[in-house]
């Protein structure tokens, strides 16, 4: 008969803190560390809001003993790792972000009673996995040397790690990373004040990921990360044929090319000078033709991108799906591949005069040269579409529009320099110019297309980084530097979307391409 072992077992369980948890993560703080203030429950509600999965507790028999707290930030904002407020906003990790390279650990503890079973080697091994999954280059600590505090009379704190490297002397915390593969950099003096065991001191220790893949990137590591992006402001005339149209585009796109451009941006709908191709017919029907004309339009803007190596926007185009006619946008990428964003808001006389239906995803784009968006035209006068797209990475947002008049325009262009404040970040806008004789609903186009920037020191003193005159038929060219809105939405003189109230308000995206709350 097989022996029962269940009254011999433990259950012991590694996984995430949840709120829950709060009451037992105190009682674990007061117990390891009574000299210093526990978390509040504020601390916990934003450590699981900005990374739930760096919040980690280990569980015996349902009881809590052992937690540990972590972020993930970008080494270029912390050259000496000795502030720990600044690095964890005071524990509150609002600066967690998840396009950095460094897991920081902010605070690591074992019960007293559980202490000497190895249980913050199953938190540090925790700790590797996330490095790992989301291939971080490193690990770094302030460990606290609890420990110093008892002998800081007889020997400075230099001396007293030194022991506890050469293994002559044991320390509760430094000992237990040491043998667990942490190098030691530095010793922080005043690391955390009110650290009465430490003595206030730190130590500063690292564990590189060697398993560790640099992203392949054209752009290495660097002070500044330039991308050089291009809009056409499209003259809309007349064409005899396909083929016409195909001589203007590349005309812009070798332009572009020559240039060395990274991504060109064509105006919204440019493709209706076609439509004096399908017959005068009613407008509705007319579009529906058009769309015909698509497979041969995506053709010719794949084979260009690759060609001339570029990203190109192209700008949008009626495409009929099923019975349902769509305005979608596609990103042409230099390797081949295709991406498409189509238009959620639908404009009254998108729908009256062409059947337009609006969309329901909203695209976020890997490119070469970083995540891009596209919103097209009316879709910029509703912040909420950016601020999803800005949550999940884009940091260029490409706007391509189409108006027959100045106050048409500006309704893009304000509101396209509102999604720079309000997200950290690039908007580029290109319009058509010009006139379609005897075509409804695309007659007239007046348009001052231009490239946006936040509203900062640092970027242009306007708000407009490049613009062209109304009315001309042109390509601009201009150069914009990732490295800059990063740095911007760290440390700009205002940081809207660090200090969005979330407590009160949030965004909860229910579209087909899932949920997101930001």
């Amino acid at each position: 008969m097989k022996q029962d072992l269940t009254s011999f077992e433990r259950d012991v369980e590694l996984r995430p803190l949840e709120l829950s948890d709060f009451d037992a993560l105190v009682a674990l703080q007061l117990a390891c560390f009574p000299s210093m203030a526990p978390w509040k429950e504020e601390h916990l509600t934003s450590q699981l809001e900005h990374f739930p999965e760096g919040q980690l507790g280990v569980f015996m028999e349902g009881q809590l003993v052992a937690s540990s707290c972590s972020l993930i930030v970008d080494s270029r904002d912390y050259d000496d790792w000795s502030n720990w407020d600044r690095i964890c906003d005071k524990g509150y990790i609002t600066n967690h972000d998840a396009e950095g390279d460094t897991l920081y650990g902010i605070e690591m503890q074992v019960h007293p009673k559980y202490r000497g079973q190895k249980l913050s080697r199953r938190l540090y091994d925790a700790r590797k996995e996330i490095c790992s999954e989301l291939n971080l280059s490193r690990m770094m600590i302030g460990g606290r040397i609890p420990g110093y505090a008892a002998v800081r009379h007889e020997m400075t704190a230099r001396e007293y790690v030194d022991q506890v490297q050469n293994k002559q002397r044991h320390d509760p915390v430094l000992t237990a990373q040491l043998s667990n593969g942490f190098v030691l950099k530095q010793l922080v003096p005043d690391y955390l004040p009110t650290d009465e065991d430490s003595a206030g001191y730190a130590t500063c220790l690292e564990w590189p990921n060697l398993d560790h893949v640099p992203k392949r990137s054209t752009r290495g590591r660097r002070a500044t990360q330039p991308v050089r992006v291009a809009f056409v402001q499209y003259q809309m005339r007349p064409v005899d044929s396909f083929e016409d149209f195909e001589r203007q585009v590349e005309f812009f796109v070798d332009t572009a090319s020559d240039y060395r451009c990274d991504f060109l941006l064509f105006p919204e709908l440019f493709t209706l000078q076609l439509i004096g191709l399908v017959g005068d017919i009613r407008p509705g029907e007319a579009a529906r033709q058009l769309a015909a004309l698509t497979p041969r339009y995506l053709e010719l803007f794949r084979d260009l991108a690759v060609r001339y190596n570029l990203n190109i926007i192209g700008g949008s185009t009626f495409t009929q799906q099923g019975d349902r006619l769509y305005n979608i946008a596609y990103l042409f990428r230099r390797d081949g591949t295709i991406g498409e964003q189509p238009k959620i808001h639908v404009t009254p006389s998108e729908s009256r005069w062409w059947g337009v239906t609006g969309g329901s995803r909203i695209e976020v784009f890997d490119t070469d040269c970083g995540r891009v968006a596209i919103s097209i035209c009316y879709d910029t006068e509703f912040p909420e579409l950016a601020r999803v797209a800005s949550s999940r990475g884009a940091r260029i947002l490409f706007v391509p529009y189409n108006t027959n008049d100045r106050a048409g325009h500006l309704r893009v262009r304000y509101c396209s320099q509102a999604r720079c404040i309000e997200n950290h970040m690039f908007v580029v806008t290109a319009g058509c110019v010009g006139n379609l004789p005897l075509t409804e609903n695309a007659d007239v186009h007046y348009a001052a297309s231009a490239i946006y920037t936040p509203s900062d020191t640092g970027f242009a003193r306007d708000g407009v980084a490049a613009q062209a005159e109304a009315g001309l038929e042109t390509i601009v060219v201009h150069d914009v530097d990732l490295e800059d809105l990063r740095r911007h939405r760290r440390f700009g003189t205002v940081r809207n979307w660090h200090d969005r109230r979330t407590d009160l308000y949030s965004v909860h995206w229910n579209g087909t391409d899932g949920e997101s709350i930001v």
